[in-house]
This record gives structure tokens, C-alpha cells and sequence, in this order.
């Protein structure tokens, strides 16, 4: 255990759980499963720890950052959605500009004058 909580397990990779315990210690899991004393030496060891403040803190920012992954994958998908429709949108204004401009083409370029009523004179 000490060596544990001084971070150098030299059979570990120094995480303090249960496992790394019994393992530093070179006891069986059971054999250290019945030393309850050791057990609840290591469990309140362990609560006020500065390792496990880390833990719980690390716990929390990952929290955090799946939460504004979730967040910005949302975004990310309404975003996706808005480029669709404006694409559609956009397929649609260059076909209707095509047509146009073929339509214009096929016109005559002849100006026909109106005849002039006598209403328009006065």
C-alpha cells in the first residue's frame, strides 16, 4: 500500500485500485479479501486521497467533454441537414435559370411597335 500511495509500484502501473493492491502485496486476491482491517485502511486511504481527488476530477471532465461532444455531434447533424436543403434549393434555381436563358434564347430579337390608341395620345 505504501508503495502505491508513494507512486513507485515496481509491479503495477500505480493506479490505486483493489487489484494493484493485491498484486504490489503479493498475496492472493481472496487472502486479501479476508484482511478487512487492510480493506478499510485502504478505503478511507483512499477517499481523501489527492490520486483519487484526481480520479474524480478526471471522471468529471470526461463528463463534461462527452457531453459537448454530444452537443456539437447534434449541431454538427443540423448543420449537415441545412447544407442538404440548401443544395436542393440551389439544383433547383440553376435548372429554373437553364430554362430561362434557353427561353430567352429562342425568342425572337424582333421589337414589334404597339399601335398607339387614342387614349395614350391625349
Amino acid at each position: 500500500m505504501k508503495r502505491l500511495f508513494a507512486g513507485t509500484p515496481p509491479r503495477t502501473d500505480g493506479k490505486l485500485t483493489k487489484n494493484n493492491l493485491w498484486r504490489e502485496s503479493g498475496v492472493s486476491r481472496a487472502t486479501m479479501n479476508r484482511a478487512a482491517a487492510l480493506l478499510n485502511d485502504w478505503d478511507s486511504r483512499i477517499s481523501g486521497s489527492t490520486a483519487s481527488q484526481r480520479d474524480q476530477e478526471q471522471a468529471q471532465e470526461i463528463k463534461e467533454l462527452r457531453r459537448q461532444l454530444k452537443t456539437k455531434t447534434v449541431e454538427g447533424r443540423h448543420l449537415r441537414d441545412q447544407v442538404d436543403a440548401s443544395a436542393t434549393v440551389i439544383a433547383v434555381l440553376l435548372a429554373e435559370n437553364d430554362a430561362l436563358r434557353r427561353q430567352l434564347a429562342t425568342r425572337s430579337a424582333v421589337v414589334v411597335p404597339l399601335a398607339r390608341t387614342q387614349a395614350t395620345r391625349e
